[in-house]
């Protein structure tokens, strides 16, 4: 891991954001973390954005099935391909549930990951917050850094963990869900001692009035990464939604036979979560954040 523990100092807030915890390491420049497309058969034109030039995007996730599956997926194949042909960092999903998982299975699918795909790292979804869960979250990042003979690993808690894991990984997820929360929300007071490209934030719901708001908000918190989305939290027709940070409502049947495929029938179609489709605003975000815009 190449992550680096600063001190980071004070600032003002940002004009429109209320006063609060900021992360440390001087306001830095805002990037792009693509959580997890839907499958390149659900989702092409996202997937075919991504390799656009000029766009600022720190990594993508690549979620073939709820992790990298049975076999390797010939449209994921190509995708992933696209993309580490471009440049640009690709991290394999991996689902730890909580710390539920066990370790062998989580090891397992990392290392399909990194044969199929040649991945650069991994987003550990659902990672838990406990300081209990530490040591075994320590363990797995740990043999994954091993395994990647270094790489990138992102823990997606989704809210502010037990601080301890900063030095678990290179980056954290400390905020994923809607903006009607985001917008009210604190950066957890020892953050500020660390760079903002520890942090990420992924946030649904933004109205394109509140994108500058948003971005404000991001870079007052601390977070070095980002992804904005006007898309809404949905559910899906089999019923409830996913609790994972990319709100991945998804399967794959098989290769390339996503289960809310044309082949479907219409009552069995799953509707696909508020990240894994191109916010309607892509354009203006990558212009407001991308490479040469003034901070």
């Amino acid at each position: 891991m190449s992550h680096l523990t600063t001190a980071g100092a004070p600032r003002s807030a940002p004009e429109g954001v209320s006063p609060g915890v900021g992360g440390g390491g001087g306001w830095g420049r805002l990037g792009l973390g693509v959580p997890g497309y839907a499958h390149p058969l659900l989702a092409p034109a996202e997937w075919a954005g991504l390799t656009r030039p000029g766009a600022p995007l720190h990594w993508v996730v690549l979620n073939v099935a709820g992790g990298p599956g049975d076999r390797p997926d010939p449209h994921c194949l190509a995708a992933a391909g696209r993309l580490n042909n471009a440049g640009v960092r690709v991290l394999g999903h991996l689902d730890l549930a909580q710390g539920e998982r066990p370790f062998g299975e989580v090891i397992t699918d990392a290392q399909r990951y990194l044969e199929w795909y040649r991945v650069g790292g991994f987003l550990l979804d659902r990672a838990p917050v406990e300081r209990a869960a530490l040591a075994a979250v320590r363990r797995t990042t740990a043999t994954l850094e091993a395994v990647l003979e270094g790489g990138f690993l992102v823990l997606g808690h989704g809210s502010h963990p037990y601080p301890g894991y900063a030095e678990a990984a290179d980056q954290l997820v400390t905020f994923s869900g809607p903006w009607t929360e985001y917008r009210w929300s604190q950066a957890a007071p020892w953050t500020a001692d660390h760079p903002p490209e520890r942090f990420a934030h992924f946030v649904h719901g933004v109205p394109r009035t509140r994108l500058e708001r948003a971005i404000r908000i991001a870079r007052w918190q601390g977070a070095g990464t980002v992804f904005f989305t006007d898309r809404t939290d949905r559910t899906d027709r089999l019923g409830g939604g996913t609790g994972r940070i990319g709100g991945r409502a998804d399967r794959v049947g098989g290769p390339g036979r996503p289960l809310g495929g044309p082949d479907r029938p219409e009552s069995q179609k799953v509707r696909i979560g508020p990240y894994e489709t191109l916010p309607g605003y892509w354009d203006e975000i990558v212009s407001r954040i991308g490479p040469g815009v003034s901070e």
